[in-house]
């Protein structure tokens, strides 16, 4: 199971909206006689490649495979049709689907064709490896990953506002890897006026570039920023210029008018738009008051801070989270399975944000 993890992992979240799978095919005497993985959105699934290079050595072997096979025909056609018809004796699966379409759907169909399947093996690894996909499907929501970089004080700009760069460039190369791997990428407003980015995945040619989004609660962003144009949604509220979202619509942008919530747009609402369009992941790069709307309700799933060592000073320096906060310590938001480690001179701090009861 470990090797199909591994593989299922190559596919570095290609598969959107589809998680990630790998599929390890083992004859009668256990050797490995095929393998493979998911490699792209409509195209094969892991478990039809490797049971086609597995051949007839497949007849009677195991197959381990990261999800549950899927039953129903979508893109491509049932993988339970494939395993049964490849005639495998036993079938041993990491994770039982979350969709509603699939949920245990796909193992009772194995059963029913006297298949052996065991269900559960190294199915905390094979959750993480698609927190993105099952997020969306049990909640409803994608998953949040809060990204930002800042000096060893908390600054992520000068009080001038001079931001650029805070981080060196192997910390940049990570966030853009980052960038590839997630379907949106979330700012808000001020950071389109200050930096006036392209919120683009590169590093690699042919990246998959995700979904730029814009918080803009009274539509600020200039028709002219490089964001404004195709592949971007600028989320506004009723409160909007229409003169404004002519403009910006004439330039290829996606504007969608949301509820408002606190002053701005209502962050929730603009989730569970997101999650409509199929969209699983988000990587909320800031700035201050983006971010600490999402962390006031409760909104991040996952933080990745990088922190350079630098120190910036200054009262009006912004900071990486603002929002209203908390004004006891016990009600901070405490990171669990917290890894640190050092990207060129900079320290990358992820975690899980830690539910409360």
């Amino acid at each position: 199971m470990r090797r199909a993890l591994e593989l299922a992992a190559k596919a570095e979240h290609r598969t959107s909206p589809n998680p990630m799978v790998g599929a390890v095919v083992l004859d009668k005497e256990g050797r490995v006689a095929g393998e493979g993985f998911h490699q792209r959105a409509g195209e094969a699934h892991a478990e039809p490649i490797a049971l086609e290079a597995a051949g007839e050595r497949a007849r009677g072997g195991t197959l381990y495979v990261t999800l549950e096979p899927c039953p129903h025909q979508g893109r491509t056609p049932p993988c339970v049709s494939a395993v049964i018809a490849a005639g495998v004796a036993r079938v041993v699966v990491a994770l039982e689907d979350p969709d509603s379409k699939a949920r245990g759907a796909g193992v009772a169909a194995l059963r029913a064709a006297g298949i052996a399947v065991e269900v559960g093996v190294e199915a905390a690894a094979a959750t993480r490896l698609n927190e993105f996909y099952v997020k969306h499907r049990t909640v409803g929501l994608p998953f949040v990953t809060a990204k930002f970089a800042m000096s060893l004080d908390g600054k992520i700009a000068t009080a001038g506002g001079e931001s650029r760069w805070i981080s060196g460039d192997a910390a940049r190369a990570e966030a853009h890897r980052m960038r590839r791997a997630h379907d949106a990428i979330l700012v808000g407003v001020n950071t389109v006026l200050m930096d006036d980015p392209e919120l683009t995945a590169r590093g690699e040619a042919g990246a998959r570039q995700p979904l730029r989004v814009v918080v803009d609660s009274t539509l600020k962003t200039p028709a002219t920023a490089q964001v404004a144009g195709p592949n971007t949604l600028i989320a506004t509220t009723s409160a909007a210029s229409k003169k404004q979202a002519s403009l910006l619509v004439e330039a290829n942008a996606d504007v969608q008018t949301l509820p408002a919530a606190g002053g701005g747009v209502d962050l929730a609402a603009l989730l569970e738009a997101l999650a409509a369009r199929g969209v699983l992941s988000v990587l909320a790069e800031g700035g201050g008051e983006v971010l600490g709307d999402l962390f006031d309700r409760g909104l991040v799933d996952k933080v990745v801070a990088f922190i350079a060592p630098s120190v910036i000073g200054g009262r009006g320096a912004p900071v990486a989270v603002a929002g209203q906060g908390v004004e006891v310590l016990a009600k901070a938001a405490r990171l669990v399975k917290v890894e640190v480690r050092l990207v060129g001179d900079d320290i990358m701090v992820s975690g899980y944000v830690q539910r409360h009861r």
